[in-house]
């Protein structure tokens, strides 16, 4: 009707002129079309958005709200709001918040935001001749570095005609915008000039009170379309276009776009979890090989053919595991688990172990070299020392009320008293102790119930007690079992009092009042790998080295709780501890990352599903740009740190206990693969834009991973010297076997120990009566002079053991002394 000249032709003109009159009306009138990022008046572009509703309680909250603006308007933010009978629910109210040129520029000098000054002259790098064998796996060179290049340099409002200023309103980017517009929201005071009360100040505390119910920068389009207005940048879509679906898994991750629309701290992220994935890839095919050894050298293991023959493994009557309960069992009733175990347990497994240590030393050096080519490409070399007091959280400021003169700044600043700094200090590292000890608690549970449980199958055998280990049903043993369900109810525990501590710590890291933002994280991030170090790994570390080393021998065993309570300590599963610890590595790390991927993927999809059902149903001019923002999900603060966190993880299983399953950084490959998706998945289309932040590396991460690195050799050196049964054949191989051929006949015999069986107590003695009977171990039989003591040949294998982890200690100490040269080399 507007747009007609005369009205009268407009109501006479024919309905369907008046219907493509009216689609103009709507697609160029920004009051109509709602799916924007400005403001009615179509110029003033929407930095960030407030959100609330009347209720109850709303009185107080209008006063809060009421001066929580006027501050904003103090400082020069302009203000819009959308009334709830414009929203879809018809009771939220919307404020858009918008920040003009001036604030801008007053801030960005205050933050010292670098900007450029004149165009790089820098030359490019010569292509590499091969670089069409990469050419599938690239992106197009506009995704791939969407900017040109600049000479940069912290902004200084007095000297504006020495920064490139084509066009004020795009100068500073819109990462750049919300991220000036949050530090001031954070800042802003909500009290009256007659009752100035400190602690009223920031949207967090707004936030927290319910006076605003979220405070969200917007995206700038639809994830699956471009927006109309051509001043849009249109980066979503393309994110989503070439990242986050998963059809482009193949493809090099637009990581100079993701810093440009998320923030160079999710860049970083995403960075770091590609280049993991891409090293992953030469650690899952050595595993591959090592396991495909395994099988292809399956006919030629003659231990495992000794324990199946019938007329070897077949007349040697075993020990009960158990006392009183448990029956005889023959050898030969092991042969499945002996073949099992050597598809993980062979020559190959050393050679393995031993690459592991190699590769984890590159992957850091290689990482350390791509996060420095990152903070040169991405101007974030000087970042840390110039925002270091320019981080310093609000809630320090407001919390610590005492203030000293800064010597170097000479300005005053907040502080915290030695002796309050002490307190919470202790009260902190008392209840992560606290909780550490209620993990090793559960496991010593776990422990108890397997004891109690293998006891109990033992009781209600039915088939003859010399033929086998009886089975629970047609292929269970009673070892595996018990096994398996104390894996999976350990994997529930960890679940558990992971929910539980995740809380705990937060609550004890806010209680210290860290200074700065990077020192918070810090501290809250060694707290949780603590803690999720002793949850996550200890029931590995009890099986790789403890169960099965301290038993005793017939006659004189050991007793986890004492001989009173019955429960003797466990020995290994008769195939091995290395298959019993590949069960255990299995169990956690794959229920992990499928727990994980569920939570990633599913929730937020299901969550989410009404929303983006009416984000495609609805018309822009009927559901406005931030209500679709709005009924996405919000992404917490703890997001990222939940993200390496979950990394980090299984990067201790790939590298800790690697040596006991091969396969296992192949399934980390898998889930990497998924995982870098899902991630790109989650932040393109189900979680409102996060507020861009600056990082000039991972943080504490990268301390953690190197003392995992330094950790998982030791482990790996001590899982192949005293949980795998390598280093005893290799020494019976070369020391001990019968004749001049070297030869793995008789290793079985040689391995075992002859008890007699009278000689038990009578209250731990079975009611049948078997002689002799046989056990693992090293000692001399009954009737000579040392009887049931360790044979020289123990000690020769365990001189053995020794010297293998020194050995092995001293190789990856010198790969580490000379890692720099061989990363050049490599890289040459």
């Amino acid at each position: 009707f507007l747009l007609t000249p005369d009205p009268l032709e407009f109501l006479l003109t024919p309905p369907q002129f008046c219907t493509f009159e009216l689609f103009l009306l709507i697609s160029l009138s920004p009051e109509l079309n709602r799916d924007s990022v400005y403001f009615r008046d179509g110029a003033r572009r929407i930095d960030f958005v407030l959100s609330y509703v009347d209720d109850k309680d709303g009185d107080k909250k209008q006063e809060r709200r009421k001066a929580f603006e006027a501050s904003l308007e103090k400082v020069g933010l302009e203000l819009e709001l959308e009334d709830k009978s414009n929203s879809d629910d018809g009771k939220t109210y919307f404020l858009k918040v918008h920040a003009p040129w001036d604030v801008l520029a007053t801030y960005a000098d205050v933050l010292k935001v670098k900007v450029p000054f004149k165009a790089s002259d820098i030359p490019k790098a010569r292509q590499d001749p091969l670089s069409w064998v990469t050419l599938p796996f690239r992106l197009p060179e506009r995704i791939m570095r969407p900017e040109p290049d600049y000479f940069t340099s912290p902004f200084d409002k007095a000297k504006m005609d020495f920064f490139l200023i084509h066009d004020k309103e795009t100068f500073f980017p819109p990462s750049t915008r919300n991220r000036i517009v949050y530090y001031i929201l954070t800042r802003c005071p909500y009290y009256t000039d007659d009752c100035q009360e400190r602690d009223k100040t920031g949207i967090k505390r707004l936030l927290s009170n319910g006076t605003y119910t979220s405070a969200f920068p917007l995206h700038d389009c639809r994830y699956w379309k471009k927006a109309r207005e051509s001043r849009c940048e249109n980066e979503r879509h393309l994110l989503y276009k070439h990242w986050a679906r998963f059809l482009t898994f193949y493809k090099e991750q637009p990581l100079n776009l993701i810093r440009s629309y998320y923030g160079e701290k999710i860049g970083i992220y995403f960075a770091w979890l590609g280049f993991y994935t891409e090293m992953l890839f030469f650690a899952a095919v050595m595993g591959v090989i090592c396991f495909l050894y395994g099988v292809l050298s399956y006919e030629d293991n003659v231990s495992s053919k000794e324990i199946c023959d019938s007329k070897i493994g077949g007349i040697i009557v075993m020990c009960p595991l158990c006392d009183k309960k448990c029956s005889y069992w023959k050898l030969n009733s092991t042969c499945l688990s002996s073949w099992q175990s050597h598809l993980f347990d062979n020559e190959a497994t050393v050679f393995f172990a031993i690459f592991m240590g190699i590769w984890v030393t590159l992957f850091l050096e290689f990482w350390k070299r791509r996060q420095a080519r990152l903070e040169y490409e991405w101007d974030l070399v000087d970042f840390e020392e110039e925002q270091q007091q320019l981080q310093i959280r609000p809630e320090f400021e407001l919390k610590c009320t005492n203030r000293r003169l800064n010597r170097i700044t000479q300005e005053m600043e907040p502080f915290l008293p030695l002796p309050s700094k002490c307190a919470r200090f202790c009260l902190s590292g008392a209840t992560v102790l606290f909780w550490i000890c209620l993990i090793l608690a559960c496991i010593m549970g776990v422990i108890a119930y397997r004891l109690a449980v293998y006891a109990a199958f033992a009781s209600i055998m039915k088939d003859s007690p010399t033929n086998h280990i009886q089975l629970v049903g047609s292929l269970i043993t009673p070892q595996l079992a018990t096994s398996v369900t104390a894996s999976c109810i350990n994997f529930i525990l960890i679940l558990v009092l992971n929910f539980l501590y995740e809380h705990v710590a937060i609550w004890i890291t806010d209680m210290e009042i860290p200074k700065t933002h990077l020192e918070y994280e810090n501290k809250l991030t060694m707290k949780m790998f603590m803690f999720q170090f002793v949850n996550f790994y200890s029931s590995c570390f009890y099986v790789a080295f403890f169960k099965g080393k301290f038993v005793g021998h017939p006659g004189d065993y050991r007793y986890m709780f004492g001989r009173w309570s019955g429960l003797r300590n466990e020995e290994c599963d008769p195939g091995g501890c290395l298959i019993e610890l590949s069960t255990q590595l299995v169990i956690v790390m794959a229920g992990k990352q499928l727990v994980g991927n569920v939570q990633e993927a599913l929730l937020p999809l299901v969550r989410n599903w009404w929303g983006s059902r009416k984000a495609r149903k609805h018309p822009e001019k009927v559901y406005s740009r931030w209500e679709q923002d709005h009924d996405l999900l919000s992404f917490s603060q703890f997001g990222l740190f939940h993200e390496y966190l979950e990394m980090v993880i299984q990067f201790g299983f790939i590298t800790l206990f690697v040596a006991s399953f091969p396969l296992a950084p192949l399934l980390a490959l898998f889930n990497n693969i998924l995982e870098v998706r899902v991630d790109a998945w989650k932040f393109t289309t189900q979680y409102r834009r996060t507020v861009a932040a600056k990082a000039r590396n991972i943080g504490a991460w990268q301390e953690i991973l190197n003392v995992v690195a330094i950790l998982s050799v030791v482990t790996n050196a001590f899982i192949m010297a005293f949980t795998s049964d390598m280093i005893p054949r290799l020494v019976y191989l070369y020391a001990y076997h019968p004749g001049s051929e070297a030869t793995m006949r008789g290793y079985i015999n040689n391995s075992l120990s002859v008890y007699e069986i009278s000689q038990i107590p009578a209250p731990n003695r079975p009611d049948e009566s078997e002689n002799p009977t046989w056990y693992r171990d090293y000692r001399y039989p009954p009737g000579h002079d040392r009887q049931y003591s360790h044979t020289m040949q123990f000690w020769h294998i365990l001189a053995a053991k020794l010297a293998f982890i020194i050995i092995m200690e001293v190789s990856w100490a010198e790969t580490v002394k000379r890692r720099r040269t061989l990363t050049l080399f490599l890289c040459y």
